[in-house]
């Protein structure tokens, strides 16, 4: 890797320096997606994953992470190449689950780490300066351990039993309220500026997905409740909506809220 870092939306390569300011934009759409669709072929009922993303990115998605573990690494790099036109696009983030190799061969606007793969600091300069990492969190300990000051963003769960995920740890809300309080303990600090995104994953449906926002998720990550679904688009588009009437209803200053 030469000093260069992943692409910006509007494709080709950017120089490392003056990235924090590209990964601030990032960070900030993240923030703001609501709903962060992760992809997995083998759980999307026959359909291909850039089907299912471009259902999901059209009816307002902005976030996709490829995570095709079940698949060959030549057809996950076939399916990020593909998101990442319909992520251009739309305007919306795509995300690589662990493999970096196929984060850069696709121009990916970042890379989500699990507690077992290469450490943040590793990450980042491999990927330069634009690039999001997330880092999962499945217990209170990492939390504080440096990788999590380090990361971007943090994806807490399962928040909710999954089927999704065989080896998934149920962590509950209380996981989440935990790392909501430190993140915004570190704000001051946060990497490229701003209040680090919180990212609630882990047998999230619109029914339950305003309980994961008021523990503390600014987003939540579905797998299944996409993938699997009979209308993935009209799936995304409720998810959204829960969402979004949650941090509303956070939002209502407390004079306003009925007494």
């Amino acid at each position: 890797m030469t000093e260069t870092a992943m692409g910006a939306d509007g494709g080709g390569v950017e120089p490392r320096t003056g990235g924090g300011v590209e990964r601030s934009r990032r960070r900030d759409l993240l923030r703001r997606a609501g709903v962060y669709l992760v992809t997995e072929e083998s759980l999307s009922a026959g359909r291909r994953s850039e089907e299912i993303a471009q259902a999901a990115l059209e009816s307002g998605v902005r976030v996709i992470q490829v995570r095709e573990k079940d698949g060959s690494a030549r057809r996950a790099l076939e399916i990020a190449l593909a998101v990442r036109r319909l992520t251009r696009r739309y305007n919306a983030l795509l995300i690589v689950n662990d493999r970096i190799d196929i984060a850069l061969a696709a121009e990916a606007d970042g890379v989500h780490l699990g507690q077992e793969d290469l450490p943040v600091a590793d990450a980042r300069r491999l990927l330069g300066e634009a690039a999001l990492i997330g880092l999962s969190i499945t217990d209170a300990a990492q939390l504080t351990a440096p990788d999590a000051s380090m990361a971007d963003c943090l994806g807490v769960g399962s928040v909710f039993s999954t089927s999704s995920k065989s080896d998934a740890t149920l962590t509950g809300l209380r996981l989440l309220e935990a790392a909501r309080t430190a993140a915004d303990s570190r704000t001051a600090l946060a990497p490229a500026g701003g209040r680090s995104p919180i990212i609630a994953i882990g047998g999230i449906t619109a029914a339950n997905a305003g309980l994961a926002v008021r523990a503390g998720a600014d987003v939540v990550a579905v797998i299944s409740a996409i993938t699997a679904a009979s209308d993935p688009g009209r799936s995304a588009a409720e998810l959204l909506d829960a969402v979004r009437a949650e941090h509303a209803q956070i939002a209502v200053p407390a004079a306003e809220e009925p007494r």
